[in-house]
């Protein structure tokens, strides 16, 4: 019966090893699959914000085009009155020109109504003149808020693009019309295609719009109820497409941007990044199918551990019994002494009363013997203690397991650091920022060329220079000023450039003052004209003054040139923040 259940015993004990290990690999192959989810989606969500930069990027080289062209005579005079064929040709010719020199893909004039009396495309079939827009909501927008834009396929070429448009209006402030610049992304898709990742940019409503795959434009990422469907059909912004549903199925949630999902039978990674200053949201998706490997190492190390941990409590387990059976023995020992020491005890009193001399022999000798086994045994037991202390380890299995516990934790400290990089910032957002920071990063961009043209810069910034702006449109700001006179001290055999900036009167003075012979006296009051360049013909479209004098402006501020000594000086003038707590 007792070996029986010992039997019983050994197999449930073997059994629920067993269980353990099974149950025991199949949590570390799921906690691999996660930790390697986490770490793809670590890497695509960079992947996405480079991808994000760029787009963002893209879009900010043409936002203020169309701010710019709305101060233009021609432009502001041409809508004032009926427009003569003559007149007209003429408005055709220049946008055609500037379009080309900016290299945006269509530009149009629209008068009040909407109705398009110039467009830099009016040579092709798909000439936007005549046609009437006041349909779509950038003219909408321009006519109510001053700017617009929208993302639509064209009603005319059939080609889709983002339409940026701001309104052009007389010396009163009267709206006369807009200028709307056209941005198509060809190109852009072109180069997604080149990567193994998926790229969709999807709008408010969840259509697709662009992708790398064209497979995957104008798909549905969520049902569109009738309202929204009525929408996009009153503003043909995708004009003619099916909007079919793409099918997404979610299947687990791994950060608020980030998910796995199932398309079409397929796994991705799903990553998506808001662009708020458009409206949009860019997604990446990658092809997911975890390692095997991975995934039978973490296994096999999981199961090795939790073996060693098994095994290390039975050692230990073991030890404790032995020490209970040893202690039990000792016990039942020192019993079995203490009863022969009574009978000896006895035996010593009778021989003592039967003869002292003899006794006194036989009692010696009996003595002899009979302690003999007692001294010997104490003797055995000292010897089983101090070999129970010398080898008595109790704490290995346990510290057995201190070194892999030890690679684990560290194993756990390097995936956590590969989660770091390029903003443009969205347009509106100011933030409290240092000014001679921004100064010198300026500088800093601009390091290899003063090295190669042997400039001189000086700086003499005061510090700290708190104002609220935008550090990307001001860095914009200062890379103009100082290109601009490292161009003009191109034939100076003097090369000096002087930045200083200093506090008056609630405002900081920036002065950028080089020594490249000034500006001529007739030209000083058209610098910051749009399309006013003296730089010989193909080397500058006259915009980069009036977009930075635009962006003084929307801070607060102003820009201004005059001549000091023996070059020109710009002053920037910016409002003085309070310091950030």
């Amino acid at each position: 019966m007792a070996s029986t259940y010992k039997k019983l015993r050994l197999s449930a004990i073997v059994l629920s090893i067993m269980v353990g290990t099974v149950a025991v690999a199949g949590l570390a192959m799921r906690h691999s699959a996660h930790q390697a989810l986490l770490e793809d989606s670590r890497l695509s969500e960079q992947r996405l914000n480079l991808y994000g930069n760029n787009l963002t990027t893209l879009i900010e080289r043409y936002r203020a085009l169309p701010a710019v062209l709305a101060l233009d005579p021609d432009l502001i005079d041409a809508l004032g009155a009926p427009i003569a064929s003559e007149r007209q040709l003429a408005l055709n010719l220049k946008l055609e020109k500037i379009n080309g020199a900016a290299q945006s893909s269509t530009l149009e004039l629209l008068d009040r109504d909407g109705l398009a009396v110039a467009a830099s495309n009016w040579r092709t079939e798909y000439s936007y003149v005549g046609h009437n827009y006041a349909f779509r909501p950038y003219f909408q927008q321009t006519l109510t808020q001053g700017s617009g834009r929208f993302y639509a396929v064209g009603v005319t070429s059939g080609i889709p693009g983002y339409f940026l448009s701001s309104a052009v209006v007389d010396e009163h402030g009267r709206f006369l019309g807009a200028i709307v610049v056209k941005l198509e992304f060809p190109q852009l898709e072109r180069q997604w295609r080149q990567d193994r990742d998926i790229l969709l940019v999807s709008d408010a409503r969840g259509v697709i719009f662009l992708a790398s795959d064209p497979r995957w434009r104008y798909r549905l990422l969520r049902p569109l109820d009738g309202g929204a469907r009525a929408a996009l059909a009153s503003t043909r912004q995708y004009d003619r497409q099916p909007l079919a549903p793409l099918g997404l199925q979610p299947l687990q949630k791994l950060a608020a941007n980030s998910q796995l999902a199932r398309i079409d039978a397929a796994e991705y990674l799903w990553e998506s990044m808001p662009l708020p200053a458009e409206g949009w949201t860019l997604h990446l998706l990658r092809p997911w199918q975890d390692d095997p490997a991975r995934q039978r190492n973490a296994a096999l190390g999981a199961a090795s551990a939790w073996l060693c941990l098994v095994f290390g409590v039975l050692y230990g387990y073991q030890r404790l019994r032995l020490a209970r059976v040893r202690r039990q023995h000792q016990r039942e020992l020192e019993y079995l002494v203490d009863a022969r020491t009574r009978e000896l005890r006895t035996a010593q009193q009778g021989l003592v009363h039967a003869a002292r001399l003899a006794a006194l022999g036989q009692m010696a000798a009996t003595l002899a013997h009979e302690l003999n086994q007692p001294l010997t045994t104490q003797r055995m037991q000292l010897a089983s203690l101090r070999l129970l202390l010398d080898q008595g380890r109790f704490d290995e299995a346990r510290a057995a397991l201190g070194p892999f516990e030890h690679m684990v934790q560290r194993m756990n400290a390097l995936t956590q650091h590969l989660k770091t990089f390029a903003r443009k910032s969205p347009q509106g957002v100011r933030e409290h920022l240092d000014l001679a920071h921004v100064v010198e990063q300026a500088v800093q961009l601009l390091a290899g060329r003063l090295k190669q043209e042997h400039v001189t810069c000086t700086l003499a910034l005061a510090r700290p220079a708190p104002v609220s702006g935008d550090p990307i449109r001001l860095e914009q700001v200062l890379i103009n000023l100082l290109r601009n006179a490292l161009d003009a001290m191109a034939a100076s055999t003097v090369r000096q450039l002087r930045v200083t900036l200093v506090g008056d009167a609630g405002y900081w003075r920036l002065q950028v003052c080089d020594s490249g012979g000034g500006i001529a006296e007739q030209h000083l009051a058209r610098l910051f004209d749009p399309f006013f360049t003296t730089k010989p013909a193909g080397e500058g479209l006259g915009l980069g003054l009036a977009i930075s004098a635009q962006i003084a402006q929307e801070h607060g501020g102003r820009l201004e040139a005059d001549n000091q000594g023996a070059g020109a000086c710009f002053t920037l003038t910016l409002p003085i923040a309070e310091e950030a707590p």
